[in-house]
């Protein structure tokens, strides 16, 4: 039986820790940030934008 996969992974595979993830204090002002249905894409994006200046949220709302 093979073994399930799930999680948020980099580019070559390895595993990402979503408590590790720097949030932008834009998240923590965000609707968003306390939705847990919004969790997923939210961390997607965070991702996504590591390492840069600038962080940019197509889906933020404000509280």
């Amino acid at each position: 039986m093979d073994k399930e996969i799930y999680g948020f992974f980099n580019d070559d595979g390895t595993p990402i820790n979503p408590n590790l993830v720097t949030k932008p204090s834009l998240c923590v002002s965000c609707r968003n940030d306390d939705d847990p249905q919004q969790e997923k894409l939210c961390m997607l994006t965070l991702m996504d934008h590591q390492g840069e200046e600038e962080f940019r949220c197509a889906a933020y709302e404000k509280k």
